[in-house]
């Protein structure tokens, strides 16, 4: 696997995931009870948008940069709520151009009686995941198939988990299928599982096919957001983003319905792209998510 999460750090698909992830964690603690968060897929932890691995922050323009840059106070609080966690991230560590990545985002958040496991299958991503998150006592990383790995934590003691599942795509039919059957054994493990996915808009013909799929393989509640910045089937290679909510907590529709058309009209300077909200599995009242 050569791909590297800070290939494309900080770009508009980045955002769209961190920023629904941060609105997860706030909702998650709305109960004092904790919860597990686990990351499959987690890079590095931290970005330097200015290193060439980052494109010196090519990317990132479009994304991260513009949202910090805009000049109108964003009216969302799930939009505010991530910049204030981009500049706290600067500001700590002295440096305009670093980028958190989820498991920074999620350890800053974990409070006293939240836990965390972050795995990461490339060593010196792993090694520089353990240097970004060495100071946060609550999340703990392992050099590992993330995968392979949720067998052995799941059900959690908190018996409230959030699980993020984020693959590098390399093979992206395969990867996304294999994303799912990992999605359905957690559940059948811990079936309030919270789950967010995120997955690469680039064909028309292979998401929409796949998001078919998913709504016929799941019984849980399942919500799928997406905003893209391209037409959906144009050349450019990344048209979009989207995200797939398993027990999605409640009310997380409405309010993502505030926050994303706004952080779509930030982000898509060029009116070419749109976002959409949409229910795959129906969820019922009573609040399957535990949050």
């Amino acid at each position: 696997m050569k791909y590297r999460h800070s290939f494309h750090a900080g770009n508009f698909a980045d955002v769209h995931k961190h920023v629904a992830l941060l609105a997860l964690l706030r909702i998650m603690q709305r109960k004092d009870k904790g919860f597990l968060y686990l990351d499959t897929h987690a890079g590095a932890g931290r970005y330097d948008l200015a290193g060439p691995d980052a494109h010196h922050g090519t990317e990132a323009r479009h994304g991260i940069t513009a949202l910090m840059n805009a000049a109108a106070m964003p009216q969302a609080q799930e939009i505010n709520d991530y910049r204030g966690a981009v500049a706290a991230l600067r500001a700590e560590i002295g440096d305009a151009h670093a980028y958190p990545g989820s498991p920074w985002l999620a350890a800053h958040t974990l409070r006293a009686q939240d836990r965390g496991i972050c795995w990461e299958i490339l060593p010196s991503e792993c090694r520089a995941l353990e240097r970004a998150l060495g100071g946060f006592r609550r999340m703990r990383v392992e050099c590992a198939d993330g995968y392979q790995q949720l067998s052995a934590v799941l059900p959690s003691r908190e018996r409230r988990c959030l699980l993020l599942i984020d693959p590098p795509y390399e093979n992206p039919s395969a990867e996304l299928d294999q994303a799912v059957q990992n999605i359905l054994s957690s559940l059948q493990r811990l079936a309030n599982t919270v789950i967010m996915m995120w997955y690469p808009i680039k064909d028309e013909r292979t998401v929409t096919p796949w998001l078919a799929r998913v709504e016929r393989a799941l019984s849980a509640p399942a919500l799928s957001l997406e905003l893209w910045i391209y037409p959906r089937d144009s050349r450019v290679g990344l048209n979009g983003s989207g995200l797939l909510l398993v027990n999605p907590p409640y009310q997380f529709d409405q309010r993502s319905a505030l926050w994303q058309p706004e952080l779509h009209a930030m982000l898509d300077k060029g009116q070419q792209g749109g976002c959409a909200l949409q229910w795959l599995v129906r969820a019922s009242d009573v609040d399957h998510a535990g949050a």
